[in-house]
């Protein structure tokens, strides 16, 4: 089959999520991507797990092996004279830089996009940085905790009667990789009219609000409602919400009035039990999920605790009611269904039976999806990148590594 990206050169000067994630994406469609990571330190993800055995080691996280596969894997110190003519060469001929620098310190290296795109005209650089390239804050850095901190979503995730909370496992970071990506390739086609590249401006903090936040600020804006945390529930007619059953927990939510009554019918063995029918509060479903929510909670929860999960799910699908089991990660890897669509790979690492990761996100009937190669030890090809396409000499290739450049 064909690679969407097989022609596609891709430069990588990023570390950790958003990057690197966006980079593996474009690997997954072929993209040609080579990752620069600093001399001895390497990529901060590197030291980050889980780890075989719970033993760390820079060539064995979990993390780095999922983010970094497809790529092949140089080290270069940038600051370094030396290694900064080496990076211009490069650039000279690659389609796409994936870089986090901040703005400041990529114009004192003169890395800057107006110094870069006269080197390359037809280079597309994407900047990602907590920020952004413009305003007050463009050259501080951050993480993901402090990126949704001022995107406003740590604002509305959590108990309303507790502290805000930031969601987990840098979610957001990996959501800018997703958005990066899709920028880069309309970037690609743009070039195709243009016959010249741009910069691409991704701030992580916006890359939150866009994708959880654009409803609650538009709420804000044109209503003047400030929304609060909603703990495990959605302000939406009732149910919208997370409750536990016998073995574990249900997701329930039936936005049309028509599921409801059938997932009431269900509870009432064909009939609409009357301790629903006859009370008054819960004739509005808008206003019960606003007022009486934790009572309706209270009511079905003999009912939902009488039966398991998988008891729950399978009355509703009978019924078209879109009730779902909460899983586990034990359980989404043993998924039947995503197994069935051979979802995960196995990244394979010396000493172990491997592991299993998330795989293509999606499908293509004509082009393809690889991400088979494992994610490159440190330096990995140094050689192959500095001598074979470069044309440095071994002994031009041990000075650079005597110097630290490499």
């Amino acid at each position: 089959m064909n690679k969407t990206l097989g022609n596609i050169k891709v430069i990588e000067l990023a570390q950790y999520i958003s990057g690197p994630f966006c980079g593996m994406l474009l690997a997954g469609l072929g993209a040609n991507v080579t990752k620069i990571e600093p001399p001895e330190a390497g990529d901060i993800s590197r030291r980050c797990g889980p780890f075989p055995d719970d033993i760390p080691h820079t060539d064995r996280s979990g993390l780095f092996h999922y983010l970094n596969r497809n790529k092949k894997g140089i080290t270069l110190d940038i600051r370094k004279p030396t290694g900064r003519q080496i990076f211009i060469e490069l650039l000279k001929d690659a389609d796409v830089l994936i870089e986090d620098l901040p703005p400041n310190l990529a114009k004192e290296l003169k890395l800057d996009f107006a110094t870069l795109r006269e080197i390359n005209p037809k280079l597309n650089v994407i900047s990602i940085t907590p920020f952004g390239q413009t305003g007050p804050y463009r050259d501080y850095k951050a993480y993901a905790i402090n990126a949704s901190a001022l995107g406003g979503m740590s604002s509305i995730v959590g108990d309303p009667k507790r502290e805000p909370l930031t969601p987990p496992f840098s979610m957001g970071n990996f959501q800018t990789g997703v958005i990066a990506s899709n920028a880069i390739i309309s970037a690609l086609m743009a070039g195709m009219k243009i016959n010249r590249g741009q910069q691409i401006d991704i701030s992580e903090a916006e890359s939150w609000s866009i994708f959880h936040t654009g409803n609650v600020v538009s709420a804000f804006v044109y209503g003047g409602r400030k929304r609060t945390r909603s703990g495990h529930r959605t302000f939406a007619p009732y149910p919208y919400t997370l409750l536990p059953c016998k073995d574990g927990y249900i997701s329930m939510i039936a936005l049309r009035g028509s599921e409801w009554k059938r997932f009431l019918e269900i509870m009432g063995d064909g009939k609409i039990p009357e301790w629903y029918a006859s009370d008054e509060r819960f004739k509005d479903r808008a206003k019960a999920g606003r007022e009486h929510s934790e009572v309706l909670d209270n009511l079905l929860s003999p009912w939902l605790m009488s039966h398991t999960r998988e008891e729950i799910f399978n009355k509703c699908r009978e019924k078209h009611v879109p009730f779902m089991p909460v899983r586990n990660m034990d359980e989404v890897v043993n998924c039947e269904h995503l197994n069935k669509r051979e979802y995960f790979d196995t990244i394979k690492l010396t000493g172990t039976n491997g592991f299993k990761c998330p795989g293509a996100p999606v499908r293509f009937s004509q082009s393809h999806w690889e991400l088979n190669d494992t994610a490159p030890s440190l330096s990995a090809h140094n050689h192959e990148v500095f001598c074979e396409e470069l044309e440095y000499s071994k002994e031009e290739l041990v000075q650079l590594r005597r110097t630290g450049t490499i």
